[in-house]
């Protein structure tokens, strides 16, 4: 049986226990109260209560009054941001429909006032935009008083005729919504966004207007260097008290690192609506079964079911978590004392190049280190794109920015030769194909060049060892926080052979650390015996 969730099984951290602790909410002004019995008096075609009146349950009617009725002395609202998270089936687009009628016909609508309902595509921001729609064809008497345009192919737009009021949906794939004045903005899934334009405009147009409200009501993401990922890490640190700011209110139903991802009593905890039965039980167990045994599946349950964010791309190499308790100081003066493998990805023309050194230990653990170059000609757009801080990642020196739109490969040859002096480099592992002018030069100082060529077969071989490498914890490095992005943008598809394939979800993600460390690693690895694995027609030694 189901059981609304005890606070003493709630982490510490970031949970609301203020929506179960049945503590005062202040509602000086009777804001929060009409607001909530606004919102009863709707209807839904979904409801199962009599007359099909809109179910607000007791934590939904919670938020509604933390977010209405507090106020500052001149009465105004105190709350201007929040930020729900949610995992999926817990009704928030039904809340958050209901919300913007309550700023386009109920009581806090505004005189020619501006809803938006935002998201990441068409799509996406109609299925919030019909929910409210429908809600309203739901009542004759909200019907009388509304136009709602939903035609396909056409703009969504819902209009209180009698103050001009307006609801409209837009997505971030669209144009920018400069020069709107909303009074109340739904950002939906955020974590699905691409790239800020869509959020400057719309925080912008906020900023215009008095009494504005922005609600992010989203599930958990994936990735660390995007516009949700960074939304999610100011709303956690608020929560956890490390930001004070009253008008920022974060709502985050997430399981906890120690939480066990099994436990039916957890699944409790961060699926609120779980106990009134939503979503659906029988398929949440169906989905943890089937995860149990499939990596990728267990990564979906515990971001889309638990909340979790996931670092990590939903098919990875490797589980991340691994990678990170491997996190060591090395001495460099045992670095140099033992054997090392670089692995090199060239770059295209505007593209980043990578580094990646691999020592050997005696036990036969692993240290990886990178070195990256990144083309310094707009650098600035160039992390807008790519959606991660190229800028502060240059301050922090953990890249390398070259002068102009391209990496002068004299650059890369230099670090490699300054590798090769500090460190006993055995091999310098290249794909031909982008490189053969730096090879020429370095094999002409005598350095240990090869070939590794980036076919299926080689680099599936590569992958397998590196997956192997960090599984079995024997991986080694210093949290080189632009490597470990790279290894989490990593998303995997594997062939009937078994062997690993390594791509880009999205082509604005970048994997050539990755990539580099895996030739490297496959190297160390070849070395324990004295024939490479690569030792075949096309894997030589470079020659001409």
């Amino acid at each position: 049986m189901t059981t609304t969730p005890s606070l003493s099984d709630m982490p510490a951290a970031t949970f609301p226990d203020w929506i179960y602790d049945g503590s005062p909410i202040p509602d000086p002004l009777g804001y929060g109260e009409r607001a909530v019995t606004f919102l009863r008096r709707l209807r839904h075609p979904a409801s199962t209560a009599p007359g099909r009146a809109f179910q607000l349950y007791p934590w939904q009617e919670r938020i509604v009054r933390r977010i209405y009725g507090p106020r500052h002395p001149d009465g105004s609202r105190i709350v201007r941001t929040v930020f729900l998270m949610l995992p999926r089936g817990n009704r928030k687009t039904s809340l958050a429909a209901a919300l913007s009628l309550l700023h386009v016909i109920g009581p806090e609508k505004v005189p020619a006032g501006q809803v938006i309902f935002a998201a990441s595509d068409r799509e996406q921001a109609g299925i919030g935009f019909r929910e409210a729609a429908n809600i309203i064809r739901e009542d004759r008497r909200l019907k009388v008083v509304t136009a709602i345009n939903d035609a396909f192919n056409s703009a969504k737009q819902i209009r209180n005729i009698v103050n001009g009021a307006t609801l409209r949906a837009v997505s971030s794939d669209g144009r920018a919504q400069h020069g709107t004045t909303p009074s109340f903005v739904l950002a939906d899934e955020i974590h699905a966004w691409q790239g800020r334009d869509l959020w400057e405009a719309l925080k912008s147009g906020l900023a215009k207007t008095p009494a504005n409200l922005l609600v992010i009501a989203t599930t958990a993401g994936r990735g660390s260097e995007n516009l949700g990922a960074e939304q999610y890490d100011y709303a956690r640190r608020v929560a956890l008290g490390e930001i004070v700011n009253p008008e920022f209110l974060p709502i985050i139903f997430e399981a906890g690192p120690e939480d066990d991802w099994q436990d039916e009593a957890m699944w409790s905890k961060v699926n609120p609506g779980l106990v009134h039965g939503f979503p659906s039980l029988p398929s949440l167990r169906a989905l943890a079964t089937e995860a149990e045994h499939r990596p990728a599946d267990r990564a979906a349950f515990l971001q889309f079911n638990l909340n979790v964010w996931q670092a990590n791309s939903r098919d990875p190499l490797f589980d991340l978590g691994t990678y990170d308790a491997r996190t060591f100081e090395e001495d460099e003066a045992d670095l140099e004392a033992l054997p090392c493998w670089l692995g090199v990805d060239m770059s295209i023309n505007g593209d980043l190049t990578a580094i990646v050194a691999a020592w050997r230990h005696d036990d036969g653990q692993i240290t990886v280190r990178p070195t990256f170059f990144v083309p310094g000609e707009d650098l600035r757009g160039r992390a807008q794109r790519d959606g991660v801080p190229y800028e502060r990642w240059r301050d922090e020196g953990l890249i390398r920015v070259c002068a102009g739109p391209i990496i002068n490969p004299e650059e890369v040859e230099a670090a490699i030769r300054d590798l090769c002096a500090t460190y006993d480099v055995r091999e310098i592992a290249f794909d031909p194909h982008l490189a053969r002018v730096v090879m020429q030069h370095l094999a002409d100082e005598g350095l240990p060049v090869v070939e590794m060529r980036q076919t299926p077969l080689i680099m599936g071989v590569a992958a397998g060892d590196l997956e192997r490498t960090v599984n079995g914890r024997l991986i080694r490095h210093g949290g080189h926080p632009v490597l470990r992005q790279h290894f989490a943008s990593v998303v995997v598809s594997r062939g009937t052979s078994g062997l690993a394939r390594m791509h880009k979800a999205r082509a604005t993600e970048r994997i050539d650390g990755a990539i580099a460390a895996a030739m490297a690693v496959s190297r160390a690895c070849a070395a324990e015996s004295s024939l490479s694995s690569y030792c075949a027609p096309g894997s030589a030694l470079f020659t001409f």
